[in-house]
């Protein structure tokens, strides 16, 4: 309990926290202490998920190189992430498509995360979701880009859907996907500065930026390919 009532040599208890700090009016247990980012570690094998488990087994048979791949495998309620090495991206994309034992043929979504206090030192991470319609299941893929090398290659040469999701993703939190073209901005004019959903973005309001703004004819628009 935090409320721990100890004597106080003077013929009446004192409180004080459950750590054992007095004084501070603060009983709570909590106050003053600070949580240390802990070293990320992978899920032990076997995970205890039949799902999880069968989708690592097949990938560890077709692709021999994957200990060197993956930095980490997470699997949490249910839900395995494979955090991938940024080189071996592409070729590990490619066998979760077109493995038999795997087949994840649809990316559905390409979003970013930002943790400033990440321990590795890569706040930035590019996250893939996939879905495998022949075995009806869902994985997520994860990459850690450090800020002043935020570069990962585009995996749209595998899945085609990733067009706009890599835009948005670039335009909301600068990751930069190489080896495409059109890698402009989706939801912000194009002379914005910065990228919003960075956690180190200003907070609050725009009351200027679209004042007066103008759309072009549509004929006068920028092109895309």
């Amino acid at each position: 309990m935090s409320d721990v009532m100890a004597s106080s040599g003077k013929g009446g208890p004192h409180r004080r926290d459950a750590f054992g700090a007095s004084g501070s009016g603060d009983t709570s247990g909590f106050g003053g202490l600070v949580e240390k980012p802990s070293a990320p570690a992978s899920t032990a094998r076997p995970f205890g998920d039949p799902d999880a488990d069968t989708v690592y087994d097949a990938l560890e048979r077709s692709f021999p190189q994957l200990g060197e791949a993956l930095e980490r495998v997470v699997v949490e309620r249910g839900e395995l992430t494979l955090h991938v090495r940024r080189d071996y991206l592409l070729a590990v994309a490619q066998t979760l498509r077109d493995d038999p034992g795997l087949r994840f043929e649809l990316l559905s979504g390409v979003s970013g995360v930002d943790y400033p206090d990440d321990p590795s030192g890569r706040r930035l991470h590019a996250v893939y979701h996939l879905l495998s319609m022949t075995w009806r299941r869902r994985i997520r893929v994860e990459v850690a880009l450090a800020d002043d090398d935020p570069t990962v290659p585009s995996v749209m040469g595998v899945w085609p859907t990733a067009d706009w999701h890599e835009r948005e993703t670039y335009d909301f939190f600068g990751i930069v996907f190489s080896g495409r073209d059109s890698l402009t901005r989706i939801m912000m004019p194009d002379d914005w500065s910065g990228h919003p959903q960075r956690k180190d973005y200003p907070l609050g309001g725009v009351p200027v930026d679209y004042k007066g703004a103008q759309v072009p004819a549509p004929d006068t628009r920028r092109s895309y390919s």
